[in-house]
């Protein structure tokens, strides 16, 4: 018979009443996870944010490669316009006079024999040059031409020579080389007479190394640019 009305339920029923709003409690960020598609789009933003290793390593590798291509054309490029060097000693540059006496040209020979003993050339030069405006500034200059893979070694070179003959060279630096290029040093050694300026060039082609008797190295430095221009062709 049923129920009748008003009727206490059944101990056994399983009817859930209705929820109150208050009675959920708060959903914690944390536990919210995120959809498969929605992961990938937060994995594919954060890989645009920063570049792959890949393409890092490569934009260094060409840079690399860029810089070293220049500076391999620049070296190609001074070797190929330098290489034919020619050097002659002529018999006036400026004030100076080439002479010709039987001293001069055994000093001349000596310079030649010893350059020619510490650099391997296809040619060299040797002379000695008198200043008619300013007696007792005489030039010795010697020097040859070869194909000089290392200018400024070689120059280094030349200058040794002078240290096992005269004695060493002080305060060698770096001086202007003048309109022809490659590298020019002056600095001072000793001799019997007194203290000599002693400057040298070197390129591709050419080297020599000059003395100068009674200048300072700023003079000596401008004369030497004076006699490279009369001196060397290419």
């Amino acid at each position: 018979m049923p129920d009748a009305p008003g009727a206490p339920a059944d101990d056994n029923s399983t009817e859930i009443g209705p929820i109150e709003i208050g009675e959920i409690g708060p959903i914690e960020i944390g536990e919210i996870g995120l959809a498969a598609d929605e992961a990938t789009d937060e994995a594919e933003v954060s890989s645009a944010g920063r570049p792959p290793l890949r393409r890092i390593l490569l934009i260094g590798l060409l840079s690399v490669a860029v810089v070293g291509a220049g500076v391999l054309a620049y070296e190609s490029y001074q070797i190929l316009t330098q290489k034919d060097a020619k050097l002659a000693a002529p018999p006036q540059v400026g004030t100076l006079t080439l002479s010709t006496t039987d001293d001069a040209k055994s000093t001349a020979d000596y310079l030649q024999t010893a350059i020619a003993a510490e650099i391997t050339m296809d040619k060299t030069i040797g002379a000695v040059y008198t200043d008619t405006a300013n007696p007792g500034k005489d030039v010795l200059v010697f020097g040859g031409t070869t194909l000089f893979w290392t200018p400024e070694n070689d120059l280094e070179s030349a200058f040794d020579m002078i240290d096992d003959s005269q004695g060493a060279v002080t305060d060698l630096h770096d001086v202007p080389a003048g309109s022809l290029g490659g590298t020019m040093k002056c600095g001072t050694t000793k001799s019997d007479s007194g203290p000599l300026t002693v400057c040298g060039w070197a390129d591709h082609g050419s080297l020599a190394v000059a003395m100068f008797n009674n200048r300072t190295e700023d003079e000596a430095a401008k004369v030497m640019v004076v006699l490279r221009k009369a001196m060397e062709t290419r």
